[in-house]
């Protein structure tokens, strides 16, 4: 039962992610594939009252589920649960900085990920003890390692190597 319920919610975010597209008419359930039938399970006493458009990501998440790797459905379920055991203020701040991600130009996007894989690859206790060196800052000092890190990263790795070195020098 907790396993299909996970199913179910990682198929409504899926389903969030696909793109909307333009709401077609309503389809029966009994026009869904079997597939698409066993997979949507949980929505078959209200599959007939859901608007057009939630039926069509729905549907698109339950074939982007039916195609993934095992271990994708694992990450998956495991993100879910993630999400299952914020309060609504975590909630809500995570979609908003979801949202705020997206309005970046591509580029400022590709920085973003590529600063969450280098962090997430650090060992735990050092992710811990930045996280913490963080929490600890005043709005003002977060401000300023801000400005420094922009300033750093409108620099070459050159500029940046014999700056570090200047500074352990001293």
């Amino acid at each position: 039962m907790i396993n299909r319920f996970v199913i179910v919610m990682m198929l409504v975010m899926l389903s969030s992610m696909a793109s909307a597209g333009t709401p077609q008419n309503k389809i029966a359930w009994h026009e869904l594939s079997a597939d698409e039938r066993q997979v949507l399970q949980p929505f078959e006493g209200k599959w007939n009252g859901l608007p057009p458009g939630q039926q069509m990501r729905l549907r698109k998440g339950a074939k982007r589920w039916k195609h993934l790797a095992p271990s994708q459905r694992k990450r998956l379920k495991q993100r879910f649960e993630r999400w299952q055991a914020l309060n609504p203020a975590q909630r809500r701040q995570l979609r908003n900085r979801f949202k705020r991600f997206k309005q970046l130009d591509p580029g400022e996007q590709q920085i973003v990920k590529e600063r969450y894989r280098w962090f997430n690859h650090l060992p735990e206790e050092r992710r811990r003890q930045l996280r913490g060196q963080w929490e600890n800052m005043t709005p003002a000092e977060r401000q300023r390692f801000k400005q420094k890190r922009r300033r750093m990263e409108k620099m070459t790795p050159d500029q940046r190597r014999a700056l570090r070195q200047h500074r352990n020098t001293r």
